[in-house]
């Protein structure tokens, strides 16, 4: 009997061997040392949260070009999202996972197939939104598990953020070897796209099969990426989802962000570089937004970008690759017009002939309000347009002519009323309403109430976004067939995409191009 027990203890520690081993974390080795990160059995995905890809930018490193992460002993622990970089709390739409908030911010995450060893899988790198002044790869939204279950290895990037990644100043300029400054946040995400081809087949990915996404600031971003000559060899795809440095979104000169980045100092007192460096983070947090002020954003540094994005695009060097593009259908609205006035006619023309002047009625012509639906419709249209739909054009149109593969979208479904009964269903898409259905995360966001007819919609947009990400071409199997843009009609083929996806002929052009004439020095 004694000896039965000991075998029956014998074999139960066996399996408890067995057991621990199994769960043992996945591991990968990157080029910095070892990983261990989580393994999501019920999805088949292993995840890896945290990954530094440069250097924490503190202490003298604070306002310089991201330096290469330290290597590390041992197996490093990639099982927790890395702290957000600093923000203010702009946004009331942003959730975050991430560890904090710190300067110490520059970190990535991945998520891949757990069964990925058997052929090289293809690679989105997507970038948030947030004007470059809030957002974090630790939001639900941007979790790249559904994307990595239909074979896609998915990161996420942290980038400096509002002062810490825009702040442009002569002595900033004078300790610079490529004589530039600003851009730090877009100079990060250089850092980020280098990590990925260095390190993505650690996790299944193809160096050679990277598409890069984001949304708003960081559409904007990847437009920037296209057209800058540090970065334009490091992607073979390009997803944009409202926004781009073109058209009223240029950047503004590296002279007018230094006299940006002097009234910056003025304000808090100091008049050296080496006292900016030695305030804290917080301090400096503070002395952002003062009214009246613009928000730091990129600038054309003379580095990241040698001269203006609509340069660079209109002479053809900007990368060659296939760019699914688009924005939505209410990214503003008449309000954003009108003001509190009601949208009758009669207000409408007044509106407009303020906001145009000699031009009004031009602008009337494009954008008719001769009854009160007209009127909050092309309210509506011209806001969004004025606001990023004309940007976002302008660089669909530039990469069509360029020759390459162009797929032009509007997203049409509008969100649900609130769980909670506190707003009903909105009015049309808003701005950064299709990232949850583009990402196939809808399920991660419960505010609203969503219906079968959104997880349809979800399933053929990021549908097409798998397949883009796949093969360049949006279309595949299941899915309603998107053209790529062609001239037709008049027009540019369009894929409308909501309850009723489907093609249509695009004629917006004259708008676009008026306002690209009447306002030719609006910028970011």
């Amino acid at each position: 009997m004694r000896t039965s027990a000991w075998l029956a203890l014998a074999v139960l520690w066996g399996c408890g061997v067995a057991a621990v081993a199994a769960e043992a974390p996945p591991e990968v080795t990157v080029a910095t040392g070892a990983l261990a990160g989580t393994h999501e059995a019920p999805l088949g995905l292993d995840e890896f949260k945290g990954i530094p890809y440069a250097a924490p930018p503190v202490g003298a490193l604070r306002w310089k070009p991201p330096q290469p992460a330290a290597a590390w002993h041992g197996v490093r622990e990639a099982q927790r999202f890395g702290a957000r970089c600093m923000q203010r709390p702009l946004y009331s739409d942003m959730v975050f996972r991430a560890s904090g908030m710190s300067e110490d911010c520059l970190y990535l995450n991945v998520w891949t197939p757990a069964a990925r060893h058997t052929h090289k899988l293809p690679v989105l790198v997507y970038f948030y939104g947030g004007s470059f002044l809030a957002g974090d790869g630790s939001e639900p939204r941007y979790d790249g598990a559904s994307l990595a279950q239909r074979g896609i290895v998915t990161v996420t990037v942290n980038y400096r953020l509002d002062v810490f990644g825009f702040l442009a100043l002569p002595a900033l300029v004078a300790e610079s070897p490529q004589h530039a400054a600003g851009n730090y946040g877009l100079l990060d995400q250089v850092a980020a796209l280098r990590w990925v081809r260095r390190n993505i087949a650690a996790f299944g990915g193809d160096p050679g099969r990277v598409t890069i996404g984001g949304e708003s600031a960081g559409s904007m971003a990847v437009s920037a990426l296209m057209a800058s000559p540090l970065s334009k060899a490091l992607m073979h795809g390009a997803i944009g989802e409202s926004g781009a440095v073109l058209g009223n979104l240029k950047p503004p000169t590296l002279a007018l962000g230094e006299r940006q980045g002097e009234a910056y100092l003025k304000r808090l007192g100091v008049n050296s570089l080496a006292a900016l460096r030695k305030l804290d983070a917080k301090t400096l947090l503070a002395a952002v937004g003062a009214p009246g002020e613009p928000d730091f954003g990129p600038v054309i540094d003379g580095d990241f970008l040698p001269r203006s994005p609509e340069a660079i695009y209109a002479a053809g060097e900007q990368a060659h690759i296939p760019l699914l593009v688009g924005s939505n259908s209410m990214e503003g609205s008449d309000a954003d017009l009108l003001g509190k006035a009601s949208p009758t006619p009669a207000n409408y023309r007044a509106a407009v002939e303020k906001r145009f002047g000699a031009h009004a009625a031009e602008a009337l012509r494009l954008y008719p309000g001769t009854t009160d639906a007209e009127a909050v419709a092309s309210g509506t249209a011209l806001a969004s347009d004025q606001f990023i739909a004309f940007a976002t054009w302008r660089w669909m149109d530039q990469q069509y002519r360029s020759g390459v593969p162009v797929y032009y979208y509007r997203f049409d479904r509008a969100r649900p009323a609130r769980r909670d009964g506190t707003a009903p269903a909105q009015a049309g898409a808003v701005h950064s309403a299709e990232i949850e259905y583009a990402l196939g995360n809808l399920d991660s966001n419960h505010v609203y109430a969503w219906a079968d007819a959104d997880h349809r919609v979800s399933r053929i947009m990021s549908g097409y976004f798998a397949q883009f990400i796949k093969t360049g071409s949006p279309n595949g199997a299941g899915l309603p067939h998107w053209p790529a843009v062609t001239a037709k009609d008049g027009g540019l083929t369009r894929q409308w995409i909501g309850v009723d996806t489907h093609s249509v002929v695009d004629r917006n052009a004259p708008r676009y191009e008026f306002l690209e004439r009447v306002e030719p020095d609006a910028h970011l």
